[in-house]
């Protein structure tokens, strides 16, 4: 299981970090582009966009011709990509090849889904898919270190290099030392028509899409803060691009070490009770957090201490949704991981759009977004929740 958490969350970590790492450039970028922040921005959502359009492409492939194949291309993909990146000399190329570079990207999230669910249910998916966060959430405590370091000492293109040399090193990851989780065996037909009829059975699923939004919209909630808060840190409390990364990198710890739990919490307590308890608190806490900056008590170390604690809480909904999604799916679960990172990557998109046409310069409309997700998440597991059991889990 070690082996496998490992080699996955890795190679879900490389679109991440290709996100992370350049936070800190991103006014840099603008300055050197002679690019608004507007446009420096649009380098991020064409990224989004991508990661989210290009899973439904992913997940009927590797149901169709095995987990690994699909890896192969992506992995490639986004290497490729990256090396333009590194080179582009105007904003609407960055932003192009942000698109299929994040085309590339999203084959390791979608497809990584795919396999812990092919390996394991329940509880030992849980902590399966716990450990796959311990590995990826590497990405948002190092990579913007790693980029202000970068930006501090050379340039945001050397970013891009380093982010190449990741996809290619994902790539003989999965060569050499991922198992093909999908045999020949349990595969299904290739036609136009099955992998429609595929998408429509999971549509029907509720419980898959109840816990689709309410995962999506905590995801949600840290996709705002990752497309505003190099704005907030940097330019509205002045701090400079290494203390930005740690004021950011904090978050992970919080919800990894938390998510780390999730084995232990979800055998002795079933996995829809953790799911009630991590969202109402992650719900009370960022709700709190708008509610006293709105008040007045809005310095970024009062902002920085509700964010580590709500996303602790974050650590316990994440993994936990994606596996009870996941529950009824076994024969076509890379189309149900595709719908399913389609939707939150669409949800995503849609909220950072919001955030950034109120954001101000200030922390309040960045925070107002965060406890708006949090809100909404809460509101869909009162609705969806009311049993006190899980639905029965097909093989």
């Amino acid at each position: 299981m070690l082996k496998n958490a490992l080699i996955l969350g890795l190679i879900t970590a490389i679109g991440p970090f290709a996100i992370d790492m350049y936070l800190p450039a991103l006014p840099a970028i603008g300055q050197d582009l002679n690019a608004d922040t507007a446009s420096v921005q649009a380098s991020l959502m064409s990224f989004f966009i991508a990661l989210g359009l290009g899973q439904l492409i992913y997940g009927p492939i590797s149901d169709i011709y095995g987990r690994k194949k699909p890896l192969y291309f992506g992995m490639l993909l986004f290497a490729v990509c990256g090396i333009g990146c590194a080179l582009a000399t105007d904003i609407n190329w960055l932003v192009g090849l942000r698109f299929f570079q994040g085309v590339g990207a999203c084959a390791g999230g979608v497809i990584a889904r795919a396999v812990v669910r092919d390996l394991h249910t329940g509880a030992e998916a849980a902590q399966l898919m716990s450990l796959l966060m311990l590995v990826f959430s590497i990405s948002p405590i190092l990579a913007p270190l790693v980029g202000s370091g970068i930006v501090a000492f050379g340039d945001w293109r050397t970013i891009f290099w380093v982010v190449t040399i990741g996809g290619v090193l994902g790539f003989f990851l999965v060569l050499f030392f991922l198992e093909e989780s999908h045999p020949p065996s349990a595969r299904i037909s290739g036609n136009l028509r099955s992998i429609l009829a595929n998408y429509l059975d999971v549509l029907k699923d509720r419980h898959f899409l109840a816990m689709t939004l309410v995962g999506g919209f905590g995801m949600s909630s840290f996709m705002v803060f990752l497309s505003n808060s190099s704005f907030v840190f940097i330019e509205h409390y002045g701090l400079n691009p290494t203390q930005y990364s740690f004021a950011f990198s904090i978050n992970a710890v919080s919800f990894f070490a938390v998510s780390q739990l999730n084995g232990y919490l979800s055998k002795r307590f079933g996995l829809l009770p953790l799911i009630r308890f991590g969202v109402f608190g992650f719900a009370a806490t960022m709700i709190s957090m708008f509610v006293v900056m709105a008040i007045g008590f809005n310095a970024w170390p009062v902002m920085s201490a509700f964010l580590f604690v709500g996303y602790g809480f974050l650590g316990l909904v994440v993994p936990v949704t994606a596996v009870l999604a996941l529950e009824n799916h076994g024969k076509n679960a890379g189309t149900a991981s595709a719908l399913m990172g389609t939707m939150q990557f669409t949800v995503a998109t849609v909220a950072m759009l919001v955030s950034g046409s109120i954001f101000d310069g200030t922390a309040l409309p960045m925070v107002g977004s965060i406890a708006t997700c949090a809100a909404v998440g809460l509101t869909i597991t009162l609705i969806s929740l009311r049993t006190k059991s899980a639905p029965a889990v097909a093989e």
